[in-house]
């Protein structure tokens, strides 16, 4: 058999068995029908836990003398902490370093390095969310010349949102029955559950050193869960 009647013959070959295997592919492999939605519940709790964030910035010639400079700080701060009955494992050094700061380069002439600053963070867990003020205004009396903020958080959240995870699934059968009456057709049984909407911890402000009494406002965290499911259409 000649090399153009060989491809000829397998040309013939492969569209016959294209024909036959199509319509079984057609009969046997169609996806099942199903309607997709996403369901959602909010649920309100007072916090119970709170991170804040603080540090000390210290500037000077030499990097010698600016790292000296926030050591000393750091260590009164830290002595602060434990004076104000805060555990030892519920700080800990978040962030540390030590920068050169160049002059503004002017035309002809580069910019050079005119001293150096260090930083020193440190991060506080406090599980009575009424000490927060109080440790703040420790913290500033002590030397800490940077809070960086303040994270709300819920220890038991998780357990807190079974009753929203009920709410979002009777959210999302509700908007799948409309969908499915507004399409003439009938929810079968769900095909897929999937969780999402995990709740973050708030951060409520960034501020300076200051002198005056801190006001703090812990109000409520919103807790959020979404559930996206899938049903399967009923045949009519």
């Amino acid at each position: 058999m000649s090399a153009v009647r060989k491809r000829i013959f397998l040309h013939a070959f492969l569209l016959a068995g294209f024909a036959v295997a199509a319509p079984a592919y057609a009969e046997t492999d169609q996806p099942p029908a199903f309607i997709s939605v996403t369901g959602e519940a909010h649920i309100s709790a007072a916090p119970d836990l709170a991170q804040i964030d603080a540090g000390v910035t210290s500037e000077a010639k030499t990097a010698r003398e600016a790292s000296d400079a926030n050591n000393a700080a750091m260590g009164k701060v830290l002595l602060a902490l434990k004076g104000a009955g805060i555990d030892e494992k519920d700080y800990q050094t978040s962030r540390l370093s030590l920068q050169p700061e160049n002059s503004i380069p002017k035309q002809g002439v580069p910019s050079t390095i005119v001293g150096y600053r260090a930083s020193n963070r440190v991060s506080i867990r406090l599980h009575d969310v009424t000490k927060i003020a109080s440790v703040i205004d420790t913290l500033v009396t002590a030397g800490a010349n940077d809070i960086g903020g303040i994270n709300f958080m819920v220890s038991q959240a998780s357990k807190l949102l079974d009753d929203a995870r009920e709410q979002a699934i009777a959210d999302a059968r509700r908007k799948a029955e409309i969908y499915a009456k507004a399409a003439g057709v009938t929810l079968g049984a769900p095909i897929s559950i999937s969780e999402g909407g995990i709740p973050q911890p708030q951060q409520v402000f960034r501020f300076g050193a200051a002198k005056m009494p801190t006001p703090i406002a812990q109000g409520e965290e919103t807790l959020s869960i979404t559930v996206g499911v899938t049903w399967a259409i009923k045949p009519q």
